[in-house]
């Protein structure tokens, strides 16, 4: 780390013994400031003492910050600033001109979600940093500091010396004060986000898409991610030396990755801090960096569990165009609709049902149409048969990478969905990185970043188009999550991640891949994952490495509110016990714990019905079986449960055709019982505590 420090007996060992009693001296020694002459303390702690967060100057002027955690340093001091394309960097010659303190615990509620209710407890520092050049450009940098972790972000008031911003790259760094593991996936690559996830040592990350999950050698964990992406290009990590990186930006079609005017501000940058895996997940860092609900009553978003014309599409039976194999015809989605009212599931999804599918459509939809039924598809009698049934249809916009088209069609897209009781539009955006057509004033053509400025702000024109009409939107081929949910609470889920469709094809995700998300993709938000495949097979009745046990876990470990149901009703005819926790399980909930778990390894869940006192359980585990103790201690005092046990069956294993090998049983539990969950190689078991 090559930044120029003054070192001493500085503020972070005052705080942390102030809160902790004495702080190890060898880390005293390494990783403290010295308060530059002349200027004011920069020092902020989290509410319970354990975190504490400093800035400074170095001998350059460069502004820096640190942050500990119980006296001990997790991220070493690591620079600030931005570099523009048409103007000085602002990095050094900096001067701490004020720094104000700010604090406040207050709750709040979420209309659906993991937790009904969110405490947001946290301590603010604002650092107002001035150029000591003849540009005189100020920013200030805002610490949020809570129990479980911290947010930063630049915060630039407009000014004379710099009317616009055209930002080139920022400054920022995060450099890891100790060695450890990473679980990472590569960022900037063609597929976006559809990357397994590495596990190496973080000296060995390269550029990595955010949140980035890292377990130090002290043992506590950390991910690295960012909250509030708005108006601004989304951030991954570049590896620079041993364990620093660098903040890096997705790229726009011009040269400026970020163009700004006036006053503006950056997303939070954020680090989630907690002594183990499920503390990660615990977290509320990522939410509270958010606004509040701008859309006001949003009593018409009904998060819902839903089933599809989709499975056999990516097997590659049906089709999504036109002719012999099409997929979305009256009768198909019937015989969906049928299926989904007997079995209590509120939604059906259909894709390819309009217009434009005909031919090379995957980044060249500039032939759908929106509001433009295939002639074998007919809306409105499938929209009233749907209603009759108590169901609702859920909508499919494929843009195949033509954004600008898709915008244009916007209030004709939204308004067939409302007249057709299309609560719920999954949209999506099939294209290469890089690779999104942008049509400009002048009718030229640009190429964006599904992850760039435009991408980042064509989300939100999506969600306040839609809002107009009353739906919510489930998006594919998304950008990343950063908790815009609080926002835009008709924003339910996304993609962003390899989800069950890769099983279908060669090269399917390993076991270990759902424990990975639980405690990485996880860590942004709700992911539709499209769980629930229990014939296990995918394109050439080829195996899927999982358990049917895994399977209904899922359900509980991958939170979304508008869970899939992907097998095919004949699949779910052959397992109707199994299914039954399917049709069961909720996707709304009161409480979420992590009761287990380590990153890529295993983990558990237990998450409250917000409509009811029952609990449920879900536990999965990597290619290795598993033997977890688990004490029943969130449940209700002086309350008998019902355990309904879904586990993984004599010989079970995701290797063989002993997958499908389910068992089942109940008992009677209360508050304080243990329960021993057995989990195959790559399997799991789900429990259904039904109060009595």
């Amino acid at each position: 780390m090559k930044t120029s420090i003054a070192i001493g007996l500085g503020l972070i060992a005052s705080a942390a013994q102030a809160q902790n009693g004495p702080a190890d001296p060898a880390v005293n020694e390494t990783f403290k400031f010295a308060r530059p002459a002349g200027q004011p303390d920069a020092v902020e702690t989290s509410p319970d003492g354990q975190i504490t967060v400093q800035v400074s100057t170095d001998n350059d002027g460069r502004a820096v910050y640190m942050i500990a955690r119980n006296g001990k340093a997790i991220v070493a001091p690591s620079r600030l600033g931005m570099m523009f394309t048409d103007a000085p960097k602002i990095e050094r010659g900096m001067k701490i001109e004020s720094v104000t303190h700010a604090k406040s615990d207050t709750s709040w509620t979420q209309p659906w979600g993991e937790w009904r209710t969110i405490r947001d407890n946290h301590r603010e520092m604002r650092v107002r940093l001035m150029e000591s050049s003849a540009l005189h450009r100020r920013y200030d940098v805002v610490f949020r500091v809570q129990d479980d972790g911290v947010g930063f972000r630049y915060e630039f008031p407009e000014q004379q010396a710099m009317p616009h911003a055209n930002i080139a790259e920022e400054l920022t760094e995060f450099n890891i004060a100790q060695g450890g593991t990473a679980w990472w996936k590569p960022a900037f690559l063609w597929n976006r986000e559809e990357y397994l996830y590495n596990r190496t040592p973080i000296n060995a990350v390269g550029t990595a898409a955010t949140p980035i999950t890292m377990k130090l050698d002290d043992g506590t964990h950390i991910a690295i991610h960012e909250a509030a992406l708005v108006d601004y290009a989304s951030m991954a990590v570049m590896k620079t030396e041993g364990n620093s990186f660098k903040a890096v930006l997705t790229p726009g079609s011009g040269a400026p990755k970020v163009v700004k005017t006036g006053a503006w501000q950056t997303p939070w940058r954020t680090f989630l801090i907690a002594p183990d895996a499920g503390g990660l997940y615990m977290s509320h860092l990522m939410l509270n960096l958010n606004a509040p609900n701008k859309l006001g009553d949003v009593s018409w978003v009904k998060p819902g569990k839903f089933v599809g014309v989709w499975w056999k599409m990516i097997k590659g039976e049906w089709s999504w165009a036109r002719g012999p194999r099409h997929g979305a015809t009256t009768a198909n989605v019937k015989t969906y609709i049928d299926f989904a009212s007997k079995y209590g599931i509120p939604g059906v999804l259909v894709e390819g049902w309009n217009i434009g599918w005909d031919g090379d459509w995957a980044g060249n939809g500039s032939a759908m149409q929106f509001a433009t039924p295939a002639e074998d598809f007919d809306a409105d009698a499938l929209a009233k048969y749907a209603k009759a049934k108590g169901v609702s249809l859920i909508g499919h916009h494929e843009t195949g990478g033509a954004v600008s088209h898709y915008e244009s069609l916007f209030d004709p897209a939204f308004k067939f969905a409302a007249d057709h009781g299309e609560h719920v539009v999954k949209t999506g955006y099939v294209a290469d990185a890089g690779q999104i057509e942008r049509v400009n004033a002048d009718g030229s053509v640009s190429r964006e970043w599904h992850e760039g400025q435009w991408m980042v702000n064509h989300h939100l024109r999506v969600l306040e188009a839609a809002a107009k009409y009353k739906v919510s939107i489930d998006s594919h081929e998304p950008v990343k999550d950063t908790g815009l949910r609080r926002t835009y609470p008709n924003w339910l889920a996304r993609e962003g991640s390899r989800g069950m469709e890769y099983n279908a094809w060669p090269g399917k995700n390993p076991p270990e891949h759902e424990v990975n998300l639980a405690f990485t993709r996880m860590l942004e938000g709700p992911m539709d994952f499209t769980p629930g495949v229990l014939s296990l097979t995918g394109s050439d009745n080829s195996p899927i490495q999982s358990t049917i046990a895994k399977q209904l876990a899922l359900y509980v470990v991958l939170y979304s509110p508008v869970q899939m149901a992907a097998d095919t009703p004949e699949n779910y005819a052959k397992y109707p016990q199994a299914f039954r926790f399917i049709a069961d399980v909720p996707v709304d909930w009161e409480d979420s714990r992590v009761l287990n778990g380590e990153v890529g390894d295993y983990v558990t869940f237990a998450r409250r019905d917000r409509k009811s006192r029952d609990w449920y359980v879900g536990s999965i585990t990597d290619e290795t079986a598993r033997e977890l103790t688990v004490t029943l201690d969130f449940l209700e005092p002086g309350k008998t449960y019902e355990a309904q046990v879904y586990k993984d069956g004599p010989g079970a294993t995701y290797a063989t055709e002993a997958r499908h090998s389910i068992a089942f049983e109940t008992r009677r539990v209360k508050k304080g019982d243990t329960l021993t969950l057995s989990l195959a190689p790559g399997g799991g078991q789900a429990i259904r505590l039904k109060a009595l």
